[in-house]
C-alpha cells in the first residue's frame, strides 16, 4: 500500500498518510509527551480490544491527560482503518498537543494531538531467536506505554549489533523484560514471568498467555526472575502483540532448550494460535 492510499486518522480526520502533517510545537515532537498503544486485529476482529484502551487509559492517566475519546469513538477509528481480513495491526499515539512556545511545563489547556493507522503485522520467526542480556537503563515508569523509547531502541540495538534479535533487560541483578517484549522462563514445567511493576509494561499479550497457559493445564507463576535462573531455565520466551510468543533458543551466544523452541512452547503457541482461529470466527469477543 502506498503513502498516497493508505488511510490514517489524525485529529478528527480521515486521510491519506501523505497528506497527515503534525507542527513542529507538538510537545509529542518536542519532549516525546505521548502515550501510545498497539492493537493486533486477526479477521478484521482486534484482539481485546477492550483491555488495550483500559491500557490506554492508565498510560494517559499516569501523565496527567484523560482520554481525548470514548471507548465507542475509538473503536469505530479503529474498525474504519482496518483493511481486509489478513492479519494487522492499529497503531494509535495521543500528545499533549501543540502549544504556542517550547515550555517542559506542562499547559494548563491545551488540545491533544490524536493519530492512528494500521499496517501488516510482519512475518513472525517460528524457528527461535536469540536473545543477549543487557543492562537496563531505562527510567523507573517502564508500566506507562509512553512514546519516549530512546532507551529501549538502543538497548535493542546493542541486542542487534551483538548478533541478536531481542534484548533481556537486567536490573540489580534480576531479568525484568526484553526491549519491546514482556519474559517468560519455563522450569520443570513451570512457567513464570516477572510480576507487574513500575520497571515492566504490563502486557496484554502477557496476561493473554498467561490465561491460555492455565487453560492448558500448566502452572504459572508471576515472580521475580534472577539472572541465574534465566540463564538456567528450560525455556525462554518473549510476548508482545505483533510477534505473540517467541521462543529463545540462544541467550549470550549459549543454547536454550538444546537450540530448539520447547515443548511447553510448542503448546501454548498452539493454543495461542487457536484461540486467534476463534477470534477470527467471531466465537469469542474482541
Amino acid at each position: 500500500m502506498s503513502l498516497s492510499t493508505q488511510r490514517v486518522y489524525l485529529n478528527g480526520e480521515f486521510l491519506p498518510l501523505d497528506q497527515a502533517r503534525v507542527p513542529v510545537l507538538d510537545r509529542g515532537f518536542l519532549f516525546g509527551d505521548g502515550v501510545y498503544e498497539v492493537i493486533p486485529v486477526y479477521g478484521g476482529r482486534p484482539l481485546r480490544l477492550a483491555e488495550h484502551l483500559r491500557r490506554l487509559d492508565r498510560s494517559l492517566s499516569a501523565i496527567h491527560m484523560e482520554s481525548p475519546l470514548s471507548d465507542d469513538a475509538w473503536s469505530e477509528i479503529i474498525h474504519q482503518l482496518i483493511e481486509g481480513p489478513e492479519d494487522q495491526q492499529i497503531y494509535i499515539q495521543v500528545t499533549r498537543g501543540v502549544q504556542p512556545k517550547r515550555d517542559h511545563a506542562i499547559p494548563a489547556s491545551v488540545m491533544p494531538t490524536v493519530f492512528a493507522m494500521g499496517s501488516q503485522i510482519a512475518p513472525i520467526p517460528s524457528g527461535g531467536i536469540k536473545a543477549v542480556t543487557v543492562t537496563d537503563i531505562r527510567w523507573d515508569r517502564c508500566d506507562i506505554k509512553a512514546i519516549t523509547l530512546l532507551a529501549n531502541v538502543l538497548l535493542r540495538q546493542e541486542a542487534i549489533s551483538r548478533g541478536a534479535a531481542e534484548a533481556v533487560i537486567v536490573r540489580d541483578g534480576l531479568a525484568l523484560e526484553g526491549a519491546a517484549s514482556n519474559l517468560f522462563i519455563v522450569q520443570k514445567q513451570t512457567i513464570i514471568t516477572p510480576p507487574k511493576s513500575d520497571t515492566i509494561l504490563p502486557g496484554i499479550t502477557r496476561d493473554l498467555v498467561l490465561e491460555i497457559a492455565q487453560e492448558a493445564g500448566f502452572t504459572t507463576v508471576e515472580r521475580t526472575i534472577s539472572l541465574p535462573e534465566l540463564r538456567g531455565a528450560d525455556e525462554i520466551w518473549f510476548t508482545s502483540s505483533t510477534r505473540e510468543i517467541l521462543s529463545v533458543t540462544e541467550l549470550d551466544a549459549q543454547p536454550v532448550s538444546g537450540g530448539q523452541p520447547g515443548p511447553v512452547w510448542r503448546e501454548v503457541l498452539a493454543a495461542y494460535q487457536d484461540y486467534k482461529r476463534r477470534l477470527r470466527e467471531g466465537s469469542i469477543s474482541e
